[in-house]
């Protein structure tokens, strides 16, 4: 199905209800009310939940068949159905990275394709880059709908079916252009130069966009009192080497209490460091919380 018009969240290409296809993997090219082709997967899982989707964000420089992204959806699935996608400019979809700005869109045309296949529950599970996407997601297609900030509303104003009903933000950063560690100090130099974007394209393969945010984006921090009354869970090691631990407590801060806050002793950074108990209480979390 081509793309529709500006401000409605566009559907898969030929997907089936869910009534088919409930027992059976898919994978499906996405299209995004911009125009952007994501290559998105389902997984039916195995758990009790059949009403219930978890849409899982990966982090910067990675796709949908990362073997930690597949890991962490492989512990999804033992809750309920998994919906994996590679934002844009990672894997196989289309378009440039914008590491953080567009890939609302990409987000809510994979929830929209779970909407569409027959899940009424929705939760966006989201690490790193994708930890700050689910959040402007949330803020942008649910919540305080009307107290939304104002770019591009028109974009979403197609916001029902590509809502969700709780969120899960995992090792993202509070605000914009933190350079205060040395592997963020790295990946600006991936985002800013040349040669960075040279490494990204053929080295991590991610195509990254070399124009700067015009206009900036809300951050974060900016888009997490929005979010109520959805549930919202912020997860953060306290090992982090990218984020250190007062990103998450300003996150949480924003929510004025809404929010909860796992901070998780000896953990690292997104997928690579979230093992297997984590991601079982998140999946268990997000069942007990969603609707």
């Amino acid at each position: 199905m081509s793309s529709g018009p500006a401000g409605q969240v566009t559907r898969s290409f030929n997907s089936p209800h869910l009534e088919t296809t409930s027992r059976t993997s898919l994978r499906r090219f996405l299209r995004t009310v911009d125009g952007v082709t994501i290559d998105a997967a389902y997984d039916p899982g195995t758990g009790p939940s059949g009403d219930l989707a978890f849409i899982v964000a990966h982090g910067f420089t990675g796709d949908l068949d990362r073997p930690h992204v597949r890991r962490a959806a492989g512990v999804l699935t033992r809750n309920a159905a998994v919906v994996t996608f590679s934002f844009r400019g990672h894997g196989g979809s289309g378009g440039r990275s914008t590491v953080g700005d567009r890939e609302v869109h990409d987000l809510a045309a994979a929830v929209a394709w779970a909407r569409e296949l027959g899940h009424t529950r929705i939760v966006t599970v989201g690490f790193s880059m994708g930890g700050s996407v689910v959040l402007r997601h949330a803020a942008l297609y649910g919540g305080s709908a009307g107290e939304r900030d104002g770019e591009r509303d028109q974009e979403h104003e197609g916001r029902t079916e590509a809502r969700t009903d709780a969120v899960v933000s995992v090792s993202a950063p509070a605000r914009w252009y933190y350079r205060g560690t040395a592997p963020m100090r790295r990946v600006h130099w991936l985002v800013t130069r040349p040669e960075g974007r040279f490494v990204g394209r053929f080295g991590l393969r991610t195509r990254i966009h070399h124009r700067d945010w015009d206009p900036v984006p809300d951050s974060p921090v900016e888009c997490v009192p929005r979010i109520a009354p959805t549930p919202l869970l912020i997860v953060h090691g306290d090992q982090d080497g990218y984020f250190p631990v007062d990103h998450p407590r300003m996150l949480a801060e924003a929510s004025d209490g809404h929010a909860e806050l796992w901070l998780e002793h000896g953990m690292g950074h997104a997928e690579n460091a979230a093992d297997g108990e984590l991601l079982a209480r998140i999946g268990d979390w997000a069942v007990a919380h969603a609707g």
